[in-house]
């Protein structure tokens, strides 16, 4: 097995386990926190009635939805993810047009020329092998076929990862660091690299817009630490430590953020690329 499918299916494996559960768990309070993203993630994909809709990664179904309700009755939307605890939180809430298959989208067999749309919000940038990837999907794509997803910047600019990373430090072993090619949630922060994936995979006319946010946790500090502690890499850096560390970790975190603490919430700035890019 090559090191990118080794990276793969490590990936499948992870969004199967623990990782996988714990977002299905926390379906509601991701979707709410997230909604800004989503709202923008619309108005770039522009996505129109009748429209054909393929969202990769799609996770509890929340963007499949949105999706589908911009296309409208005569559209269909296909949500494909390859995590079978958040494909069945997605298939419990499902409505017409959308529909879902627990599926790698790297190697799914989607019928050819099918899709005006190709669609993620926060899921592309964990495949084992972008290039292969998007080399594959582009056989799904109607000509002149669109492609529109958020993906994160790099960690320094998303302090909804690094200030409660900072607070554990010393209290967890640090997080291994991901290699240049490695899949995970800032593997697509460098617009060049995510230029080169596409222009592989046979996309040009590619367009980066810059767009933040505040991930937006409710509760005082002590409150809302605990959230903070389930989102992002804090929450693979405390899953199996035991409970006096994560105990400790989590009010660590509070006093982090108490600074980022507004109306009654924690406000933690999120930074992202909203990619678009067309059929070559």
């Amino acid at each position: 097995m090559s090191d990118a499918a080794e990276r793969h299916q490590a990936q499948i494996e992870a969004w199967n386990g623990p990782m996988g559960a714990q977002w299905a768990a926390n379906e509601a309070r991701t979707e709410r926190t997230l909604r800004p993203v989503m709202e923008a993630l619309l108005r770039v994909a522009a996505p129109a009635t009748g429209e054909s809709v393929l969202d990769i990664g799609c996770g509890c179904g929340g963007s499949t939805l949105a999706f589908a309700r911009a296309v409208g009755p005569g559209g269909r939307v296909i949500g494909a993810d390859v995590s079978a605890p958040m494909i069945e939180v997605a298939r419990a809430t499902a409505v017409p047009p959308a529909e879902f298959v627990l599926a790698d989208a790297a190697a799914y067999d989607f019928a050819p020329a099918s899709v005006d749309l190709l669609a993620s919000r926060f899921g592309v940038m964990f495949f084992g092998d972008p290039d292969a990837a998007f080399a594959h999907l582009r056989r799904a794509m109607k000509p002149g076929g669109r492609v529109a997803f958020a993906c994160w910047r790099p960690l320094a600019e998303n302090p909804w990862v690094h200030v409660p990373l900072a607070a554990i430090a010393g209290l967890v072993p640090p997080l291994p660091r991901p290699g240049p090619e490695d899949p995970g949630p800032f593997a697509f922060g460098n617009p060049a690299r995510v230029e080169r994936i596409l222009a592989s995979g046979g996309f040009g006319h590619v367009g980066f817009e810059k767009f933040d946010f505040d991930m937006r946790f409710k509760g005082d500090p002590a409150t809302a630490a605990s959230a903070v502690a389930l989102v992002g890499p804090a929450s693979r850096a405390l899953r199996d430590q035991p409970d006096e560390v994560r105990a400790a970790a989590i009010g660590a975190i509070a006093t982090a953020i108490t600074p980022h603490a507004v109306e009654g919430e924690i406000r933690l700035g999120g930074a992202v690329w909203l990619v678009t890019a067309r059929v070559a």
